[in-house]
């Protein structure tokens, strides 16, 4: 099956996606990565079977919830080598015809003629470039969070790579600017969270150079969080869908919670002044200040 104006959810990684995509992915007409395509990315015949289940009253919703995958990495490290822990963000350049091709094609499995509409969600690296040359007609929406609140948030999970240092994380050698930056605050790991937000947000800014307002949006977790209907009405229209009442009770069915007042309970006076230092100007930037 042809893929139209596949829908791309994207963001830092601690940053409200997850419960996004969740919710949205619940929509009548959107298919995405299933628990089956990502454990057996290869053979799509149970994949298939849930994808009719999910439309069956009552029980559809509860496989949903249990087999929907959010970012389904093993799924894209089978289809393209590394996709999932790249040391810099991936572009059009790393991509072979037969990349592009594999890729594509396992995709269009993903879909059925109930649910056309691809819907992907990866977080971390942007990957724009990359995914625009695969899906020329892609629509991209960035879940945007305070810096601070993700920062505090990724000092807190166990999958950080931060605590190994720039040497051996997720997001390559620091920049002399960001190195200096990181040394002044005697290797803080607050600063360091601070400073990968920084990263990811600066190779998202270069990826979207070449994107216009029809196939790029931008939603705040905290708007979402304060009114979730408004925002997806505004995520519907954008993606040329219709928001129905039966999507809306699933929005006014879910608990979005802000929880960003956290970090400034949780961190000291001292890695508040780090964090406050180290992201005043992005903070600016993005209307957080």
């Amino acid at each position: 099956m042809e893929i139209k104006k596949p829908i791309i959810v994207i963001g830092t990684g601690r940053s409200g996606s997850t419960i996004f995509h969740r919710v949205f992915s619940q929509y009548k007409k959107l298919s995405g990565l299933s628990l089956f395509a990502n454990n057996s990315p290869g053979n799509f015949k149970k994949h298939k079977l849930f994808m009719r289940g999910i439309d069956i009253p009552i029980i559809g919703p509860i496989l949903q919830e249990k087999y929907t995958v959010h970012e389904g990495y093993n799924f894209w490290d089978y289809y393209f080598k590394g996709f999932s822990t790249p040391c810099r963000d991936l572009t059009e350049e790393d991509l072979s015809i037969r990349s592009k091709l594999k890729i594509a094609s396992a995709m269009s499995n993903l879909l059925t003629n109930s649910r056309d509409r691809l819907l992907l969600k990866i977080t971390g690296w942007p990957r724009i470039n990359f995914l625009k040359s695969i899906f020329p007609d892609a629509k991209f929406i960035h879940i945007i969070r305070d810096g601070r609140a993700v920062a505090n948030s990724l000092i807190n999970v166990d999958f950080w790579w931060g605590w190994r240092g720039p040497s051996s994380w997720r997001w390559g050698e620091l920049s002399d600017e960001y190195k200096i930056e990181w040394l002044k605050y005697n290797k803080s790991f607050i600063a360091l969270a601070a400073i990968e937000w920084k990263i990811i947000l600066d190779a998202l800014e270069i990826g979207k150079k070449d994107l216009d307002s029809n196939n790029f949006l931008e939603i705040r977790y905290e708007d979402l969080c304060a009114n979730p209907i408004k925002e997806f009405k505004k995520v519907c229209k954008y993606s040329e869908l219709e928001f129905t009442s039966k999507f809306s009770k699933i929005i006014m069915d879910t608990n979005f919670k802000n929880t960003n007042a956290k970090w400034e309970t949780e961190l000291s006076n001292k890695q508040k002044v780090i964090l406050e230092n180290i992201l005043k100007d992005y903070l600016v930037r993005y209307n957080y200040l």
